[in-house]
């Protein structure tokens, strides 16, 4: 059992005017008792707890009831802590041994009536991406030792390539891990897709003084894909999508306003790649409204995916579809 195991149950013992003592310990965990003195001096050095010796019952007790050990009475700030090793696991973190190691502590820091706040949550991204744990921990250390790092990359078309890059921010967009990077290869800043790294290596030579990373050239657009904007989207959402989107964040210069048909909202647009797909989610009930390169993009998309299922059909034929076996499950 750990120390603070020990600790907690000191502690209890103490709240139900038990007045435990080194041997309570001892006989609890089967310990020696100079580490169960040590437990004790422990409580009250390091935790400072003010414990008070009762000799007439041979064991302790607290002078006043302010006194509260950490984590006991902080339900909220558990669920924090387990919140974030639930996303970290969610994020593709799992293989780490920094969040194996707080998913044990964990274990061991909360209070037995907090333990099931853990297991009550559950954290679901989609696109969450599994990284290599090896990739993910060469560019922290490259991050906080500011050292450049060397990658080798495979890029959306498959082409591989070595690059040297200066880490200057982590990113995770929507379940997906990036490192921003001053790519000497393309001599700019690029985002560096951590799914795609095959190989990385942080090198003895240091970021340049020179290169300083701003939040805002994260911010500027809309999405993933950075850059200056080029345009203002304005998009007109009807029926579910209006009340779905109402409450979601976009962009921080996103703008909101309802209108008889829906809603309305307008964002700055750099790259309008990501943009597309997410018009496209919501079918018929989303329709862009300005600029008309972005309409057209978006017409473009339907009609390709159209053609696609014409293509599939025939000459009228129904086309045919792989069978899955997936249980049927009642409606709710």
């Amino acid at each position: 059992m750990s120390l603070l195991e020990r600790i907690f149950f000191f502690d209890r013992e103490i709240r139900r005017n038990a007045f435990p003592n080194a041997s309570s310990i001892a006989s609890a965990f089967e310990i020696s008792p100079a580490t169960a003195k040590r437990d004790i001096a422990y409580l009250r050095d390091r935790l400072l707890a003010p414990l008070v010796y009762d000799s007439k019952r041979y064991g302790y007790r607290y002078e006043g009831d302010d006194f509260h050990l950490p984590f006991a009475e902080s339900p909220r700030l558990v669920l924090l802590l387990a919140m974030l090793n639930r996303l970290a696991h969610q994020a593709g973190l799992g293989g780490l041994p920094e969040v194996r190691r707080l998913e044990k502590r964990l274990s061991s820091l909360i209070a037995p009536p907090y333990r099931e706040i853990s297991d009550s949550l559950h954290c679901h991204w989609i696109e969450a991406e599994e990284i290599e744990p090896k990739v993910f921990e060469t560019v922290v250390e490259a991050l906080a030792r500011r050292r450049m790092l060397s990658l080798v990359y495979r890029s959306i078309g498959g082409a591989v390539t070595s690059r040297m890059a200066a880490p200057l921010q982590l990113v995770n967009h929507q379940g997906r891990w990036y490192l921003y990077a001053f790519c000497q290869l393309r001599h700019d800043r690029r985002l560096f897709h951590l799914a795609r790294v095959r190989q990385a290596e942080v090198t003895v030579s240091a970021v340049p003084a020179s290169l300083k990373f701003d939040p805002d050239e994260l911010l500027q657009s809309f999405g993933i894909f950075q850059g200056p904007p080029r345009y203002r989207a304005t998009i007109l959402f009807t029926s579910t999508a209006a009340d779905l989107v109402a409450r979601q964040h976009w962009h921080r210069d996103q703008v909101m306003r309802e209108v008889e048909e829906g809603l309305l909202v307008e964002l700055p647009v750099g790259d309008d790649r990501e943009l597309v797909m997410r018009i496209l989610q919501y079918g018929a009930m989303a329709r862009v409204l300005s600029p008309p390169q972005l309409a057209r993009r978006v017409r473009d998309a339907l009609a390709a995916a159209l053609g696609r299922y014409e293509e599939s059909a025939g000459d009228g034929e129904t086309p045919e579809f792989p069978s899955f076996d997936i249980p049927v499950r009642e409606k709710y």
